[in-house]
């Protein structure tokens, strides 16, 4: 096994033919093509404290004066997720997906590992995109986007 965790997430990059640029030698950004947006997720090792980060970002610029509703959203969205979390970075005004993951000792992240990982990020992002466009957009709430989401994606009735 590679000493080298990221090794594995840009293989793992070059199997899917997704765009990515190690960053430096603890760092990888790939570009991931999804369903509403394009998806920027970025790896990063942190060898002191052996951690594998995931930042899963999208092109969505927060503005001021609607900073409040984006938090009230983030805050909706992050008391029902299992793993990760979204986190506002008001003075760029980016929204992110972060979730990380341990390897103590000599434990190193596997392919599928990685690979869940960074399906995770960008599912969460999918799934929530549209209720971030609601707020920014369409002058809603965060609970009535985040309604307004989740009525879309359940499926209602019999096959």
């Amino acid at each position: 096994m590679s000493s080298d965790p990221l090794s594995v997430v840009e293989t793992l990059a070059q199997n899917n033919d997704w765009r990515f640029e190690r960053d430096a030698q603890d760092e990888i950004s790939i570009l991931v093509t999804g369903k509403w947006t394009e998806y920027q997720v970025s790896f990063t090792w942190f060898s002191e404290t052996e951690v594998l980060h995931l930042a899963c970002g999208f092109e969505m610029k927060v503005t001021p004066h609607r900073i409040n509703e984006v938090k009230e959203l983030i805050s909706l969205i992050n008391e029902k997720l299992w793993v990760g979390h979204f986190d506002l970075w008001p003075r760029e005004g980016i929204v992110l997906f972060r979730h990380s993951l341990l390897f103590p000792g000599e434990i190193r992240p596997t392919s599928a590992q990685c690979a869940v990982l960074l399906q995770t990020g960008v599912d969460t992002c999918e799934l929530h995109y549209p209720a971030f466009n609601y707020v920014l957009w369409a002058g809603k709430s965060g609970k009535e986007s985040l309604d307004a989401v989740h009525a879309l994606s359940t499926v209602e009735g019999e096959a």
